[in-house]
């Protein structure tokens, strides 16, 4: 039986991951973090299926210590302050946990067993100011965020132990992928969460900022998919990961509107207090390799995608009342 360990389980990606994992028959650990205040409502389905071991991005101590308990053949790391606003915010927490996280990580696996194989949850928010169009894995990085400063330093110290101690790890440069798990905090749970309170009669209005961003986006379920068939290549390498297909904030907030029979102008307010201080306009990914080298293929629309976080918020709002 295969073991795995992935840190972020909690998460929107850790949650269709470790799903997928235990439909394939491994053994599936989850790293916790032993101050953490922890919400399980992405894994209550399935928290008796796995193991949680203690251990924190930050201390490498106990990150040997998780490694030694789960001895795992695949490492997932997915965990990361991965709101990009609040980067701005916390910067050097950001730094931390997204960045030098990650080679704590690759430390205590070449430490305790430097055979098993790693992910690393790259982002498309490395191309920032994209330099070409579409981004593919050859694109130099220009991040706009300390978020995807930090994971750009993840990505390279990735790269970097893969070449120095000939580790079996690799990188996923995933694009924009969403869910009904998403948090509430990124723009296209907010947007379904906003539409299904309005639709319930719980609020007026939606307060939105950019709304010409454009964005790759997908489904997380279909994503994590990747991340797996990435660890179960014969060699090591890095894919990007993207539908390539871009829209923009308006055109989410219109699917979502539309799909409760609501128009979106008399709601949606654009608010300035929701632009970032350097923003990234336009993010389409070209993810030909991961087609070609892994079979790895989208399933799921965009416009499939927002329909179905809004249906999935339209119920909850309908039980609580």
């Amino acid at each position: 039986m295969k073991r795995a360990l992935i840190t972020g389980i909690t998460g929107q990606d850790g949650s269709y991951l470790a799903e997928l994992l235990l439909e394939k028959g491994y053994k599936v650990y989850g790293l916790k973090r032993r101050t953490a205040t922890q919400n399980y409502e992405n894994i209550k389905h399935i928290l008796n299926e796995f193991e949680f071991v203690s251990g924190d991005l930050s201390d490498l101590a106990s990150l040997i210590q998780a490694v030694k308990l789960a001895r795992p053949n695949e490492v997932y790391n997915l965990a990361a302050q991965s709101f990009v606003a609040d980067s701005w915010i916390q910067p050097i927490y950001t730094g931390e946990i997204t960045g030098l996280g990650v080679v704590n990580m690759l430390e205590a696996i070449r430490q305790v067993n430097p055979d098993l194989r790693f992910y690393q949850a790259s982002s498309s928010e490395m191309f920032g100011k994209v330099i070409e169009t579409p981004q593919k894995e050859t694109t130099p990085f220009y991040p706009r965020s300390p978020y995807g400063v930090a994971k750009v330093f993840g990505h390279w110290i990735t790269v970097n132990y893969r070449e120095s101690f000939n580790m079996y790890a690799c990188s996923g440069i995933l694009f924009n992928h969403e869910s009904p798990r998403r948090g509430i905090q990124f723009v296209t749970r907010k947007v379904t969460d906003g539409v299904a309170k309005i639709k319930c009669g719980l609020q007026k209005e939606l307060r939105l900022g950019n709304l010409d961003a454009k964005r790759d986006w997908g489904f997380a379920g279909d994503y994590v998919k990747a991340m797996w068939l990435m660890l179960q290549n014969d060699h090591p390498d890095d894919f990007v990961i993207a539908t390539g297909e871009t829209n923009t904030v308006r055109r989410l907030v219109e699917i979502a509107f539309d799909h409760v029979g609501l128009n979106w102008e008399d709601y949606v307010r654009q608010d300035p207090d929701f632009l970032r201080p350097a923003e990234v306009d336009l993010l389409l990914g070209d993810s030909k390799k991961a087609r070609e080298k892994l079979g790895w293929t989208p399933k799921v629309s965009f416009e499939d995608l927002i329909k179905m976080m809004v249906d999935h918020d339209v119920q909850k709002y309908r039980e609580i009342k």
